[in-house]
């Protein structure tokens, strides 16, 4: 098995570079949508209607379809031999961004499913300042891969 996920590395790791690229982009863009939607758009006006369908689709066809490749290849990696040195603390550093940036996800996923049924009470602000979270755990997740500290 080892031999062949060491056959697979190029691959995997391609394709998980992707799926986290999709990610992100999905993880910065759904909390600017939800502060112009806060902003801009009445409960049950037409504007509404129509960020619940742009919420809908970035969430469901684009950020859940790459959370899942992220983990699937990701993983694959982790049991790919010799990628990983696990006596140092890289890995785990980026473990725990990357659960925290999955933490992210489905916290946006509960903000627009309070958007769909016009229960939302969070601020523009507060999306403003929950739109950083993603960038700071990025920089944590590519610094502790590159650099392997």
């Amino acid at each position: 098995m080892g031999e062949f996920l060491a056959y697979l590395y190029p691959w995997m790791k391609t394709l998980h570079i992707i799926a986290v690229l999709t990610w992100m982009a999905g993880l910065f863009y759904l909390p600017r949508i939800f502060v112009y939607h806060v902003e801009k758009a009445g409960v049950g006006s037409e504007t509404d209607e129509i960020f619940k369908i742009m919420e809908m689709k970035l969430y469901r066809y684009i950020m859940n379809p790459s959370i899942i490749a992220v983990w699937i290849f990701g993983l694959a990696l982790v049991f790919t031999p010799g990628i990983v040195a696990w006596d140092t603390i890289w890995p785990y550093t980026k473990g725990v961004g990357v659960i925290a940036m999955t933490w992210f996800h489905m916290w946006l996923g509960l903000r627009r499913k309070e958007f769909l049924a016009g229960t939302n009470t969070r601020s523009g602000r507060t999306y403003r300042m929950m739109n950083e979270l993603p960038t700071l755990l990025m920089l944590v997740i590519v610094f502790s891969v590159v650099f392997k500290f």
